[in-house]
């Protein structure tokens, strides 16, 4: 706080001669000529008052990421403070959404307390409410992954992500809802229920990081953890009008001490950890968090998190979609508004055909789907519900079904991949991409048939899931709202290059602005 300016001390009375009293005493009249020399005295200096902080507009649980820690840091509020706000706005929104499925409001105000008290304050998100996907090791509590059998398996450490956001100092205020086995596209459990948009009810809050999605839309946490294997960062931040990265696999290190086995191969490869939250500078502020090094990850890779700036202007790729996507009209126009944000921040967009995307999707759906199948499927299946196994047989119906040879020529194909779309960036470092070309699906549209979940992953977030099998950065940024529903674009770069895709995403974000401002006016 300000300290407050000191008073000016007292004129100091004059001494008393010895031999007379103070009533006795009488001021010798100066002369003329020292009238004329001397000086009238100095007023004494008053120091000014340091300028005392200023707030971010607004309640505290608005406020971004970044405000957040610099008003902290700043001693303009305190970490209990924000984190009090935080915990009313979830207990407030969170009953009706389903977002938050453990709640740690307790041990959040004990941890907001330590933040205040502490002396090192120099952590990036010292003091700042967060929220974790509840399918990472969070020590000393369960990591069910949306499956009651699971719920025995408590983890005896943090995830990496974990630990790292709490090394930044962030305050972690619960876990969030995930499918089962955070494998579905929409998050319903029979554990926890099912997670509704903030939004619309009507429409999904997708998945898997549906529940971290509809959290910080909320309001719930300045940032939420999630992840990403098919899409569950990038379709939850586009059905919730939030911002994402899904970063590089390697980025961000991964692994979770509680789980009975290592994941296959190619599943990690095509797996990442990531934010979301409700502007690109947060996003890019938590990455960095993140991204710090776990030495039990043995994927993780220390690539800088800024690379060398391309020739301006810079080219985007607006990608052409293929002729057999059915596509809404109002994602055309979201596109195109995008480009025009784009264009007016000084890139060059033009229309242009990305490396086989169909192919790439294969690729994926093959690849995946074939490992579960052979590592997982029976013990998946005989503890998961029946909404499960019809969402898991669309998916599964979908893809090729592959004897030894035909997995290894599978992944001998994610180079080949990879190769293409690595050359098609030397001409145009950025890719603009739809998220899903149709309006978002209702809550539990993937259990209606298995010709609709194949519609869903293929035709509608076709450029999402393709994109895990390349191990590329993606960002997903609101553009606009039609009929009361957001809707986002995505942001392909080059490996490593997250920051060309948040360069991107922020020329947009500055156009279109926040999108949740208009969610919070109408919450209220």
């Amino acid at each position: 706080m300000a300290k407050a300016a000191k008073k000016p001390a007292a004129k100091a009375a004059r001494p008393v001669p010895k031999r007379a009293t103070a009533r006795t005493v009488t001021k010798a009249k100066p002369s003329a000529k020292a009238k004329a020399t001397t000086k009238a005295p100095s007023k004494p200096q008053v120091k000014a008052a340091a300028p005392k902080p200023r707030l971010p507009k607004g309640p505290a649980w608005q406020w971004s990421a970044v405000e957040t820690a610099a008003a902290i840091r700043s001693g303009a509020v305190s970490s209990l403070e924000v984190t009090q706000a935080h915990i009313a706005r979830m207990h407030a929104v969170n009953p009706k959404l389903n977002a938050v499925v453990v709640d740690l409001s307790d041990d959040a105000l004990k941890a907001a307390r330590a933040a205040d008290k502490a002396r090192d304050k120099s952590g990036l998100l010292h003091g700042v409410p967060v929220t974790i996907k509840e399918n990472v090791d969070y020590e000393g509590r369960p990591n069910p992954n949306g499956v009651p059998a699971q719920m025995g398996i408590i983890a005896p450490s943090d995830a990496p992500v974990v630990r790292n956001l709490r090394k930044a100092g962030a305050i972690v205020l619960g876990l969030t809802n995930t499918p089962e086995f955070s494998f579905r596209g929409f998050t319903d459990n029979p554990l926890h229920g099912l997670t509704l948009n903030p939004w619309d009810p009507e429409i999904t809050c997708g998945g898997s990081s549906g529940g971290a999605g509809a959290a910080v839309a909320a309001g719930i946490g300045t940032i939420a953890h999630g992840n990403d294997i098919g899409g569950s960062l990038r379709w939850p931040a586009h059905c919730n009008g939030v911002v994402t990265i899904k970063p590089t696999q390697g980025r961000i290190p991964a692994y979770n001490e509680s789980a009975a086995a290592e994941r296959p191969m190619l599943a990690h490869l095509m797996s990442s950890q990531g934010p979301l939250a409700r502007s690109v500078a947060d996003v890019r502020l938590a990455l960095d968090v993140m991204s710090r090094r776990d030495p039990r990850d043995p994927w993780w890779v220390p690539a800088p998190l800024e690379g060398d700036k391309p020739k301006r202007p810079i080219k985007v790729a607006l990608a052409k979609l293929p002729g057999d996507m059915d596509v809404d009209p109002s994602v055309t126009a979201a596109l195109r508004q995008a480009a025009d944000a784009l264009e007016r921040s000084g890139y060059r967009v033009s229309e242009v055909e990305v490396p086989d995307i169909t192919g790439v999707w294969q690729t994926w759906c093959d690849i995946i789907t074939n490992e579960v199948v052979v590592l997982q499927e029976a013990k998946m299946l005989a503890v998961t519900s029946e909404d499960f196994h019809k969402a898991w047989g669309g998916m599964k119906a979908k893809a090729a079904e592959l004897d030894l040879a035909g997995w290894m020529n599978a992944t001998a194909q994610r180079s080949t991949h990879i190769r293409a779309w690595q050359l098609f960036f030397e001409e145009y470092p950025v890719v603009l991409a739809p998220t899903t070309v149709k309006p978002t699906p209702g809550p539990r549209e993937d259990t209606v048939s298995p010709e609709r979940v194949r519609e869903i992953f293929f035709n509608d977030i076709r450029f999402i899931s393709a994109i895990n099998v390349l191990g590329l950065p993606g960002a997903v940024v609101p553009v606009t709202v039609h009929n009361g529903q957001p809707i986002g674009v995505q942001l392909i770069a080059g490996r490593y290059r997250e920051d060309l895709a948040l360069d991107a995403a922020a020329a947009i974000e500055k156009r279109a602005g926040m999108l949740v401002r208009q969610l919070w006016e109408r919450m209220a």
